[in-house]
């Protein structure tokens, strides 16, 4: 099974941290912290979303691999979220 991506902020999609839309059932392409109850929990641009996200980097770096600096982790954001479905609509 591939593995899905929130398409709003790149978190590893699974059971427990689906969004869920207004009636209640799972969303698949959504996290609960980007979306809950058939809405976008925030008001975020993609920048501003790049932002919040680069500033849980450490949390990132905990559990990688490969270790990202601030700006590498920003860059890449910038180069991967454009692809994304909630940003796509916004370029």
């Amino acid at each position: 099974m591939e593995q899905k991506f929130c398409q709003s902020c790149g978190m590893p999609l699974n059971d427990s941290v689906m969004g869920t839309n207004a009636d209640g059932s799972a969303n698949e392409d959504y996290c609960k912290y980007c979306f809950n109850e058939g809405k976008f929990t925030n008001n975020f641009t993609m920048e501003e979303m790049i932002q919040y996200c680069s500033s849980m980097l450490d949390e990132y770096n905990a559990d990688a691999k490969v270790k990202l600096t601030k700006e590498d982790a920003i860059a890449q954001m910038r180069k991967h979220f454009p692809t994304m479905k909630r940003w796509k609509t916004q370029q």
